[in-house]
């Protein structure tokens, strides 16, 4: 299904954009940002992964792109997966901000804190239900300013003449659609058109994956004994050393704060900082030490559910994997002076539940021990962060450059070079020793049989 819009008016997009812009540097000096920002898990601002963006939105680094400098390389080929921007809390959790709220104010303490006297006289609970999750301005300008850094980086490939053959696919929640909108109006910012004609692919198959697959929705995402280690971490000694101490803050009885509770306050501070910019009062109730531990609760829950905890989580993005890799195919494939130019850029805008299973089939991200509800404090040290890994906007980029000694392939997660497992000498080995590496997952990884044949078991994933 294309989804294709009339040219409208963009005066009033660029004056909601500016505005939001100027909030969010006015509202929030660098020094005022929560202390606890970078620990919300895919609840994560961009900028806390790329601070540099907080003083410059338009930075860009353009020594990130690291093929040999002997050979003559130029980029032929982008192809980006990317995580839609910064959003409204879903209706589950409005539902717990009202519960959290309601109990705030009538049952908790009036001490003399500022900040609790704040939350119970002047914040008022403004999300609705009906917001559920939908894009926010904020998240607009997200994916705006992520166009407008690639074409800085890839100005051949995302140029203003390549418009009819970038490629740009989405998935169908309300969130993405408008960030593939927003990515175009970032693009055609850069071009200084001035109206914005929408072209995007709607394509669920590829970007909402793991809604398809049998094995992983029977076998995970409905096994209430797949996320075993979350429900144990979540009742035990470190959530529940949290949950006192909010209760001690907050005057309130210690059973009265569930868990959901908690995790509610925590994500209200995220909340607030990724949709308005401000450093809510909501975030005084939590010090660093309770930040880390419902981080990694979080943690628990996409690796166990969406990483390498079980192998169907993965493979369950072999649709997307393949899709990948027949499109660097084709870009790289030689081609007679006749032949139609390759695709220049191929956009995919989709969700967390997206990237995860896709970065942990190429094998990133994987620790020597897994992250259980027992070995928390042996942890601190994972590389599995889902707060640096999926913020909002995150992104994986594939790119592939023509080269004297043959196509090679660059990879980048959020806009910093990552090297691939198995070629770890390289920032950008040629495209033949990514195939070589890939090559069980080339020849294989076929989709209905992983999907509908294996049995899910909670062995943690050996492959790559």
């Amino acid at each position: 299904m294309f989804s294709v819009s009339p040219p409208r008016s963009r005066l009033l997009l660029a004056a909601l954009s500016l505005l939001v812009t100027r909030l969010s540097c006015s509202s929030l000096s660098v020094s005022d940002i929560p202390h606890i920002a970078s620990f919300f898990g895919t609840k994560t601002r961009y900028e806390e992964v790329n601070p540099h963006l907080l003083r410059d939105i338009s930075s860009v680094n353009r020594s990130v792109l690291k093929p040999p400098p002997t050979e003559g390389c130029t980029p032929v080929h982008l192809t980006a997966v990317i995580r839609h921007g910064s959003r409204f809390p879903t209706a589950k959790n409005i539902r717990r901000i009202q519960r959290l709220s309601e109990l705030v104010r009538t049952e908790a303490s009036r001490n003399s804190a500022d900040w609790l006297q704040e939350i119970q006289g002047r914040w008022e609970m403004w999300y609705t239900e009906d917001m559920d999750g939908q894009l926010v301005m904020k998240g607009r300008e997200d994916l705006r300013q992520l166009a407008k850094r690639l074409y800085v980086l890839f100005p051949s490939l995302l140029s203003e003449e390549n418009l009819r053959r970038i490629n740009l696919r989405s998935s169908s929640k309300h969130r993405c659609v408008s960030s593939v909108e927003a990515f175009q109006e970032g693009l055609q910012d850069a071009w200084r058109r001035g109206e914005v004609q929408y072209s995007h692919e709607v394509d669920d198959e590829l970007m909402r994956f793991f809604e398809r697959c049998r094995g992983f929705v029977e076998g995970v995402e409905n096994n209430r004994t797949a996320l075993i280690e979350v429900e144990k971490f979540k009742h035990g000694d470190e959530m529940d050393g949290v949950r006192r101490r909010l209760a001690e803050k907050l005057g309130l009885s210690h059973h009265r704060l569930t868990p959901e509770l908690v995790e509610a306050a925590f994500f209200l501070c995220s909340y607030e900082l990724s949709i308005k910019s401000v450093h809510s009062p909501w975030c005084f109730l939590f010090d660093e030490k309770d930040a880390k531990v419902l981080e990694y609760k979080s943690d628990l829950k996409q690796y166990w559910k969406r990483s390498h905890g079980h192998a169907i989580s993965s493979m369950s993005s072999c649709p997307l994997f393949h899709h990948v890799f027949r499109t660097l195919d084709k870009a790289g494939r030689p081609r007679r002076a006749t032949d139609e130019p390759p695709e220049p850029a191929s956009i995919l805008v989709g969700h967390a539940e997206t990237l995860l299973p896709l970065l942990s089939l190429l094998g990133l991200y994987k620790d020597q021990t897994p992250p259980t509800a027992s070995n928390y404090h042996s942890q601190h040290g994972r590389s599995f962060r889902s707060s640096l890994i999926v913020p909002y906007a995150a992104n994986v980029l594939f790119v592939l450059y023509d080269c004297q000694r043959g196509p090679r392939l660059q990879l980048l997660v959020n806009e910093s070079p990552v090297r691939f497992p198995g070629l770890e000498n390289e920032d950008a080995p040629l495209y033949r020793d990514v195939r070589a590496v890939y090559r069980h997952l080339l020849d294989g990884c076929d989709f209905e049989k992983e999907c509908e044949g294996r049995s899910v078991g909670r062995a943690p994933n050996i492959e790559l």
